[in-house]
C-alpha cells in the first residue's frame, strides 16, 4: 500500500502526518526540523512514502535536499495554494496543517514549487545581502535628515558623495549632533564600503557566468538584473512557453470575471520580488537612459503616450521577461529591430 506523508515545518520542531491511500491517518509525530532526523522517523516507520509534502519556505530547499539525497520523494508545494485548500479546517494548528499536506499528497491537488539549485541560492543570498545593506543605509540617512529637521536644518539633495560633508556643514555649530551624526555617518560609510565590495563580488559572478554575459546584450540589463533573472529561473526548460515567465514573475495583471463581470486590475505582483523589482528597473534604463533606437524602446514610448510611463514600465518589463528566457532558450543574441530579425 502507498503511504502520503505531510510535514508542517517550524524552526525548532516538524509536524509529521502519515496517511495511507484511503486518506485514513496512520501515523503521527513531532519530529526535530533536522534533515536526519527526518530520514530517521520515515527509516524507522518501515513504511513506503510515495510522495511526502512540505510547504515552501526558509528551511525548505535544506529539507528538501536532503529527504531527496536519503530516497524520499519530497516535493515542494505552494503555500498559497496550501492555505487555500486547508482553509475550511475550523482550527488551525500545526497538527492540522500537517494532517491537510498530507491529505494533498494523497489526492494529488498541488502545484510543485521548483527548488533552486545551490548556485542559484548562492547567487540569490548575494543579491539579497546587496539589497539589505541598500535598504538599511537609506533608513540610516533617512534618519540623518529627520534628526536634523527638528532643528531646523534641512539637507537637502546632495550628491551620495557630499551627503557627509554637507550633514558635518550643518552640525557644526552643536557639539550634541556633531557626536550624534558622527556616529551615523560612519555607519553609512561603513555600509558604503560593503555595498561596493558585494557590488564587485557581484560583477565577478557575472563576468564567469556565460547565461548572465549573453543577457546583457540586452539594452537596459545590466550585471544585476541578468544575474537576479539567471538565479530566479534557474532552469529555463521549466516552463512551457516564454510568455509564462512574466506570469510567474507577478507581471501580468489581475483578473475576476464571474457572470457578466469581467475585471483586469493591477498586476498580481505574486512571483519573485527581486528579479521583478529588478526586471522593472532595467526597463526604465531602456526607456530613460537608452540611446541606441531599438523595436522595444520604440513599442515602450507608443504604451508610454497612450497609457502613462508607470504602465509602460511594467508593460517593457514583462517583455523583457519573455525575451530574455527566449534568448537563454535558444541561444540567441537581441533582435534590435524587424529587420535583424526577418534577416
Amino acid at each position: 500500500m502507498e503511504y502520503f506523508a505531510g510535514l508542517d515545518v517550524s524552526l525548532e520542531e516538524t509536524a509529521v502526518c502519515v496517511v495511507d491511500g484511503t486518506g485514513g491517518i496512520v501515523r503521527e509525530a513531532r519530529v526535530a526540523s533536522e534533515p536526519e532526523a527526518l530520514v530517521a522517523f520515515f527509516g524507522a516507520s518501515g513504511m513506503e512514502m510515495a510522495r511526502v509534502g512540505l510547504e515552501a519556505c526558509s528551511l525548505t530547499a535544506w529539507l528538501q535536499a536532503g529527504l531527496s539525497d536519503a530516497g524520499i520523494p519530497a516535493i515542494c508545494i505552494e503555500a498559497r495554494q496550501a492555505k487555500a485548500a486547508m482553509g475550511a479546517m475550523p482550527n488551525k494548528t500545526d497538527r492540522n496543517d500537517a494532517r491537510g499536506i498530507a491529505q494533498i499528497m494523497r489526492t494529488g491537488w498541488y502545484r510543485a514549487v521548483h527548488v533552486k539549485s545551490p548556485p542559484c541560492r548562492s547567487w540569490r543570498a548575494l543579491l539579497t545581502a546587496r539589497r539589505m545593506l541598500l535598504n538599511k543605509r537609506r533608513d540610516v540617512e533617512n534618519g540623518i535628515r529627520a534628526l536634523l529637521r527638528e532643528v531646523g536644518l534641512k539637507v537637502g539633495t546632495p550628491s551620495r558623495k557630499d551627503f557627509g560633508a554637507r550633514v558635518r556643514e550643518l552640525v557644526a555649530d552643536d557639539p550634541v549632533l556633531v557626536s550624534l551624526a558622527g556616529s551615523l555617518l560612519a555607519a553609512v560609510e561603513t555600509m558604503t564600503r560593503e555595498v561596493e565590495r558585494l557590488t564587485r563580488r557581484v560583477l565577478d559572478e557575472v563576468r564567469v557566468e556565460p547565461t548572465c554575459r549573453r543577457l546583457m546584450t540586452v539594452p537596459g540589463v545590466g550585471p544585476l538584473t541578468a544575474l537576479a533573472f539567471r538565479a530566479t529561473i534557474d532552469q529555463p526548460d521549466r516552463f512551457r512557453r516564454s510568455r509564462d515567465v512574466g506570469a510567474h514573475l507577478g507581471l501580468t495583471p489581475r483578473r475576476y470575471q464571474s457572470g457578466e463581470t469581467d475585471v483586469q486590475g493591477r498586476i498580481s505582483r505574486c512571483g519573485d520580488e527581486l528579479a521583478r523589482t529588478a526586471l522593472y528597473e532595467a526597463a526604465h534604463s531602456l526607456l530613460i537612459r537608452s540611446t541606441k533606437w531599438s523595436a522595444l524602446r520604440a513599442w515602450g514610448m507608443n504604451v508610454a503616450k497612450r497609457r502613462g510611463m508607470a504602465r509602460a514600465r511594467v508593460a517593457v518589463a514583462r517583455k523583457l521577461a519573455v525575451i530574455l528566457h527566449r534568448m537563454w532558450i535558444d541561444g540567441s543574441e537581441f533582435c534590435w529591430g524587424k529587420q535583424a530579425t526577418v534577416a
